[in-house]
């Protein structure tokens, strides 16, 4: 599959809603587990949506993957950091090297991590580096441009970081893969998902802006004043995904957004994680609302911003345990909450099966 023969128009034309007559069976199935009706409480949700994502009764997710998109922003310059943009390249290094959250988390829960340099500043090379075969370069730019001067980057590299991440997403679900997580890491990239935010949910700035990577107040107010003059200066149209995307965005962000139109595309359920996997996921849906169908929503961030945009989007997240740290942790930890969701709906009986006497009717 060639990008250039593969535009978004052709990915929003072939996206439809999850089946609800899968969700329905599925339904039907749980009612007749041998428990009192929906016992597990939001395990039936997650089992029933997987059943109409899948098409089937019989859903699987033991082949998980994690995708973390990497990107340098511009809009670093404007102090909205604790740290230094260095930051970026050197975890990269780490997560290549098996030692970073992401990869502890997803050696538990039995997910593959893939990084991708969808932009970051320095120019790795996966043949010199210690676990190099991990790593996808598919660089749209050095670093986006600082998005409180101008747009973040061209409407063409927007789109191109779009379908640069679902066509990545596409080739491991074309070898086998049946769950998704979205991760990242960008020093600064709370900054321009901030922004999207704001823009998308119609939230204020001082309730979307969180301390990120723990700036103190006059960091906080710097990356407030930054969002605000981006949105000011750009005036990004709320109902155009790629315009949002290209002048308060980030290339990992799109890169998020491709991965999630893929999972819609080939029916894979996406787990999100934080911030900037929301951002990406609001992305997304302005481009097409079906694939929210698709999305789960790992965790909530303690990012004050999150809770409003998994609201806009609809979506209950699966794990709220005050965590911030990014890289895809709290999606990847959602996967084995939700495997447990699927052993229970396939392997536990039913009450005909296990000769139990169900509820008398009235």
């Amino acid at each position: 599959m060639l990008l250039k023969d593969f535009g978004l128009e052709k990915i929003i034309h072939g996206i439809v809603p999850a089946n609800k007559k899968w969700i329905e069976k599925a339904q039907d199935r749980t009612g007749r587990l041998i428990m009192p009706t929906r016992a597990l409480g939001k395990l039936h949700d997650i089992s029933e949506r997987l059943c109409g994502i899948q098409e089937t009764l019989k859903p699987s997710i033991s082949k998980k993957a994690v995708l973390v998109m990497a990107g340098d922003h511009g809009v670093v310059a404007e102090g909205v950091s604790a740290y230094p943009q260095e930051v970026t390249g050197e975890m990269v290094r780490a997560f290549l090297k098996g030692g970073a959250g992401i990869n502890v988390i997803s050696r538990q829960v039995g997910a593959d991590v893939w990084v991708v340099d969808m932009g970051i500043i320095p120019k790795l090379d996966p043949a010199l580096l210690e676990g190099g075969q991990w790593l996808l370069v598919n660089k749209v730019g050095p670093g986006t441009a600082n998005l409180a001067q101008g747009p973040a980057m061209k409407r063409q590299d927007a789109e191109t970081a779009i379908l640069t991440g679902f066509h990545l997403a596409a080739e491991l679900f074309n070898k086998g893969v049946e769950i998704l997580g979205t991760g990242d890491m960008g020093i600064g990239n709370t900054t321009p998902s901030a922004a999207i935010g704001t823009v998308v949910a119609g939230a204020t700035i001082e309730e979307m802006v969180g301390r990120g990577t723990g700036i103190d107040d006059e960091g906080l107010q710097k990356k407030q004043t930054a969002i605000r003059r981006g949105i000011q200066v750009n005036m990004p149209d709320s109902d155009d995904g790629l315009d949002i995307l290209s002048k308060i965005g980030g290339f990992e962000i799109g890169g998020i957004a491709g991965c999630i139109l893929a999972g819609a595309y080939h029916h894979r359920p996406i787990v999100i994680d934080g911030l900037i996997s929301t951002a990406g996921a609001l992305v997304a849906h302005k481009i097409c609302p079906t694939a929210t169908d698709y999305i789960f929503a790992g965790h909530c961030s303690e990012e004050p911003g999150h809770r409003i945009m998994l609201n806009y989007l609809g979506l209950d997240p699966i794990l709220n345990l005050g965590m911030r740290l990014g890289e895809g942790t709290g999606g990847a930890l959602a996967m084995g909450i939700m495997e447990g969701a699927v052993r229970v709906f396939r392997e536990m009986l039913t009450f005909d099966e296990a000769n139990v006497s169900n509820k008398e009717s009235a």
